[in-house]
Order: C-alpha cells, then structure tokens, then sequence
C-alpha cells in the first residue's frame, strides 16, 4: 500500500540513472480527462468508467484516433484486448501531489457471478505515468471483456485529470497521439461557433419576463429536466461542472439584480422524455411546491427509443407550456459524438410552439472536422467525456450556447410578442399531457379520481432499496428514483400477482431496469389479456424504464395484473410506479 510517508522518504535520486526505456507504439483511451472521487457508503470517493457493450471501442476511437477495424474488432473481447494490449500507463494528477489514488481495470464474465480478473494498481497524483506489464497478470478464465474503469481514492470529493494508454503488443501500430491545445473562450471563432447554437429563437415574450423579473430584484427559478447529460454526466465535479449549473451560476452574475437564482436541476440518466412526463410534476415542480420561470428540456439524444417517436416528447413541452403561470420554455438539442441527435423529429415541436431551441449540433460538429490552423475552435475529444456526455468543457460550452440565448433576447426585446393563452394543436401528438404518476406515496391522493377499487400488491409487496440514484440540483449525494415502489424478492414459491383496479384512458408502468441475474421477467395482463413480457435484464444496468400499457380514446376500468413469467418465480421484480391520464 503507497502511503504519503513512503514518498516523503524518497529523496534525492539515483546516482547512475539509466537510459530511458524506448516506449511502444499507443493510443488514449483517456487524455487529460477529469475525474472525481463520488462519495461512497464507506467514506471513500470512486470515479466508475464503464468500459463495457462498445464503450472501450469508442474510447479508442475517440480518444485514441484508433480507426483500424481489426484493432476495434480485438477490443470487444477479453483475449482480443491481450492480443493487442502489452502494457496500461496510468497517470494522475491532482492539488496534492502526494495523495494515493488506485486504478482499477475490471473484466466482467461471460456469466454473472463467476470470478473475473482486476487489475489494481496503487499510484500517487503526481502526474506521473506507473506502467502495468499486462504479461505478469494472472487472467481468470470466465473473462469475457474489459468492463470498467475506476479511481479509488481514500477519501470523497477529490478531483483530479488522467490519463489512460494502451501500449500496444508487437505488430500493432497506433497514430500519432495529438495533444489538445488550449480552448480560446475569449476568440471570435468561439463567439461564432456559439453564435450557431441559436436554432430557432421562437416568441421570446416568456424569456422576457424571465428577465423582467431577474431585473426587479425578484428570486428567479430555472429548471432543467432530461438525461444523463442534464444529471451532469461527464462534469467533474458533477453537482458544479454540469451545463444546467454553470448557466444558473452565470445567469445569476449577468441578470440578476438583488435577487437570486432557485436552482431545479432534474435529469436522470438513460431516461427519455417517456419517463421525464411521468416524473415532471414530481422532479421539476416538486409536487406544485415550486413555479420555475425557466424550464429547459433536453432528450435530444434520449429519445430514439420512444416507442411513440415524439408523442411523449411533445406532450411533455405541452404539459410545461400550459402551466398556469406561463413559464418561459427552451427545448435544448445536446449531442452524441458520432454528429447525431433527435432534432430533426423534434424540432417541429419548438416550431408548432414557436419556442426557442438551442442546438449544441450545429454550433460545434462542423467545427470538429477542421484542423486548429483552418478553424477549429476545439476537437472532439476535448469535448466529450466519453462517446455520449461532455466534458467540463463540452458542458461549459453547452452553458454558453443557452446564454448565448438569453443575450439575443436581452439584447433585442420585442415588446409586440404575445403570450399564448391557448395551445395549438399537437404537431406530433398530445395523447400523455395529462399523465401523472402513480406509486405508493400517490396512491391515497388519485385513488378517488382514477376509481381504484382494488390494489393488491401480492407478493409484491416488499419495498426495492437498490434503485437508480440521482444527483439533483446542486447536491453531490445521490437521491433515489422512484422508492415508493412494489417490489417482488423472489422468496416465494408461488407469487401472488399484482391486482389493480383502474379507471383511465391511457396507462404505462415504470420498472426497475437491473443488471443482476437475480431479477427476471414479468408478464403484464390487461383485463385478462397478455400484452407484454418486461425484461428487466435488456438493459443491463439499474436504471428506471417506462413502457406503454394501453392508450386508449375513452376511460373505462380496466384490471390489470403483473406477475411472474413461467419459471422465474425465483427471481426478482420491481414495480417503480405507473403513469395515469384520465
């Protein structure tokens, strides 16, 4: 174990230093990339990096320019990653450089529960690179993939940047690694790449009342609903360097005027707007306990699994635009690394509404194709964390795109905007406006109004703990999602099902998506009819999902009944709640 004594004791150097030894040919997988340490139950921090399903191939292609297929193709396996690894550098730096830090490199099995290999290495944040001979490592024979990367720190809340590389066996060749030059936020290359974010800026008469109010020494609120990236992903620290916190904090500095910002940060990660309709009452409004100004709503890149292609997404901009108080709302188009995003479906959204949207797309992928002397103000891989999040620097960017926004609007009030006091009709469809969720906490609420005649939890009626945890507005400990929830334990020889009694339109349960073999598959009965089989296993890992039951024109009462597939009764399944319209 690497202490700070050790190194206090190393002193000077050794009297006859050797020639260096001649590095092998290699690629990042990480440069310069920050990473802090999450608080965890035991008082450590932890920095994961799933490497798993494609990740590390990205990695390699992002960071390390790798494009040679036969390369990417060895990297999907644990024996290919061999034949083409030789060694990992490792390097970490951080304010203290005497402070330890371990790597961690994890393989997952070809089968859950069986043992595979870690490699671990202890090292100081000193920025210099500790090189790992992968020839000394004892490989566990389950090994299927590399699966995750992690930094173990001693304690919570330590942030440094690393930097990964794979040093490459005999006969691979890599490219050479380009270090990143510094990003200009002050040039007017940067002002033009943002200035090309503003897709379309819509009536602003809402915005301006944001800015009417933060001029008049009133408490302004924004809000922020979406994925990962608005949860803040990628952002070290994540509750300080995601987007939606650093345009609150310059929104704050530029336009408010004795007041201050309220700050509603409520993305959760591998969610689309499906569940975001669901949970919006209860994540942004906080249950009607909070009237934000400002709502901006990110799915972009979230969405391509909505099984209604946009009709939950526009009912959710609906559900904040009819919102008594006429609250200002921005649609925000975020992007993956491959150039691609939803906004081609949803935009017609914001131009049906005529409300502002920011495009991140068009403001930085044309730019990531040029070389710095032609133009490019910063690489791809400066800002993206991984293939999917920003970097802080992706996230900074996002920030500014939206304040880029609110500057065009300052700028240039248009006193003959009207609010909107009536809704048009839906572009792609409205049918989930009214969805509101159901789960235990809400059950003796709605119970009148949706003429719940019978719940019977059967044997699902034990209460899942380890659910998906998210980091909500400007908190680092993570919050659960969806904990009034119906969970079955896989204890029962013959599991009873689960009963309701329901008098609705339209119906969609949320489950606990689980990357563990002890949960199984569930079947779904609409008055006596199987509709759906839920596996909570396609995912792969523990998050939150929602699937559309029935969605119907008229209410009428329904049963519908859960239970355990043939077979599984060993097996877990967890009820996270239900999304209702009348």
């Amino acid at each position: 174990m690497l202490t700070k004594q050790t190194l206090s004791k190393s002193v000077g150097g050794p009297k006859a230093p050797k020639d260096p030894t001649k590095k092998r040919p290699f690629f990042f997988i990480m440069q310069g990339k920050e990473i802090f340490g999450a608080p965890q139950p035991d008082g450590r921090g932890v920095q994961f990096l799933y490497m798993d399903c494609g990740r590390l191939i990205d990695a390699a292609k992002l960071s390390g320019n790798i494009e040679d297929e036969y390369m990417l193709e060895l990297l999907k396996s644990a024996q290919g990653f061999k034949t083409v690894v030789h060694s990992i550098g490792v390097s970490v730096s951080g304010r203290d450089a005497k402070e330890p830090v371990k790597f961690v490199l994890e393989m997952y099995p070809e089968h859950p529960g069986e043992k595979a290999t870690q490699i671990t290495q202890e090292l100081f944040m000193d920025g210099m690179e500790t090189v790992i001979n992968l020839e000394e490592i004892d490989w566990e024979v389950a090994d299927k993939e590399v699966g995750q990367i992690r930094f173990e720190f001693e304690t919570s809340g330590i942030q440094a940047a690393a930097d990964v590389r794979f040093y490459l066996n005999q006969g691979f060749i890599a490219p050479v690694q380009p270090m990143e030059q510094l990003v200009d936020f002050k040039s007017s290359r940067y002002k033009k790449m943002i200035s090309q974010s503003l897709l379309h800026a819509g009536n602003t008469a809402r915005l301006e009342k944001v800015l009417s109010k933060a001029g008049s020494g009133e408490n302004v609120t924004l809000s922020f609903i979406g994925g990962s990236i608005t949860q803040g992903a990628g952002a070290i620290p994540i509750n300080e360097k995601c987007y939606a916190k650093v345009f609150a904090d310059e929104f704050q500095k530029r336009y408010i005027k004795g007041g201050k910002v309220n700050f509603i940060k409520a993305g959760v990660g591998g969610t689309p707007s499906e569940l975001g309709m669901i949970r919006f009452e209860r994540d942004v409004l906080r249950d009607y306990a909070e009237k934000p100004d400002l709502i901006v709503i990110e799915f972009a890149v979230n969405d391509e699994g909505d099984e209604t292609k946009g009709v939950c997404y526009e009912s959710l901009v609906r559900k904040a635009l009819a919102l008594p108080w006429k609250p200002a709302v921005v649609l925000l188009f975020a992007v993956f690394s491959f150039d691609w995003n939803l906004q081609d479906r949803l935009g017609p959204v914001g131009m049906r509404y005529d409300i502002p949207m920011v495009s991140v797309m068009d403001a930085v992928t044309e730019q990531f194709k040029l070389l710095p002397e032609d133009g490019r103000v910063i690489s791809k891989n400066q800002f993206f964390y991984d293939v999917y999040h920003p970097s802080n620097l992706g996230h900074q960017i996002m920030s500014d795109c939206l304040i880029n926004l609110i500057d065009n609007v300052n700028e240039s009030r248009d006193t003959s905007y009207e609010e909107d006091d009536k809704l048009p009709h839906p572009v792609i469809g409205g049918d989930f406006e009214k969805v509101e969720l159901l789960d235990k906490k809400e059950l003796g609420a709605l119970k009148k109004k949706y003429k719940i005649t019978k719940l019977d939890a059967g044997s699902f009626d034990d209460v899942d703990k380890d659910i998906q945890l998210v980091e909500m507005d400007e908190e680092i400990i993570p919050k659960p999602e969806f904990p009034n929830n119906w969970a079955y334990n896989g204890k029962s020889p013959d599991p009873e099902p689960f009963v309701m009694s329901i008098n609705c339109s339209k119906l969609l349960l949320v489950f606990k998506d689980s990357g563990s073999a002890s949960f199984g598959t569930a079947q779904v009965f609409v008055d006596e009819k199987k509709i759906k089989d839920v596996n909570p296993l396609e995912v792969g890992w523990t998050h939150c999902n929602a699937v559309i039951l029935f969605n119907e024109e008229k209410n009428r009462q329904h049963k519908v009944e859960i239970k355990m597939a043939d077979g599984m009764n060993d097996k877990k399944f967890t009820i996270l709640g239900f999304g209702v319209v009348r």
